[in-house]
């Protein structure tokens, strides 16, 4: 009987330990994907915003948002009339997007934004998380333009 229950604490020391190299395993793929597909994920954040500033002054039908990118490599979106700006800054080695907003009330809190792999059906891609959860961008975005054009956090209906 001894020996019944040193061989099932052994067996459950080796599942414990190769569910854990697995784990760590999958960590080391997803950061590589993270690494390799960063800068991508970057790219598509700064057109997903000049997209949405050209969105936005069409159906103004005035210049209302000025997108730039700055020599630092950072983009920076002003509101026209306003002396407030949203500023996005990419820390290639970290992985990460901060999103500065001048605009924000300083009780609100700061947004940074986290480049990590994932395994999809099509391989390993990476994407945008927040506080460990996969974001909206197109969401994040437009509550960001609201607030940096004077307005109120959600639409009103």
């Amino acid at each position: 009987m001894g020996d019944d229950q040193v061989k099932r604490a052994a067996q459950e020391y080796l599942a414990e330990r190769l569910s854990a190299d697995g784990l760590t395993y999958e960590q080391q793929l997803n950061r590589d994907a993270a690494i390799a597909h960063a800068p991508a994920v970057w790219q598509k954040l700064i057109a997903t915003v000049k997209a949405m500033c050209d969105e936005w002054n069409g159906e103004t039908k005035e210049h209302t948002f000025s997108c730039k990118e700055t020599i630092l490599g950072d983009l920076r979106v002003r509101c026209a009339g306003r002396p407030h700006q949203l500023t996005f800054h990419f820390d290639s080695k970290r992985r990460l997007v901060r999103v500065e907003n001048t605009a924000r009330e300083e009780h609100e809190p700061k947004t940074i934004l986290s480049i990590e792999g994932y395994l999809s059906e099509s391989g390993r891609q990476a994407r945008f998380m927040r506080n460990n959860e996969t974001i909206d961008l197109h969401m994040l975005l437009l509550r960001q333009f609201r607030i940096l054009a004077g307005l109120s956090h959600r639409a009103t209906d």
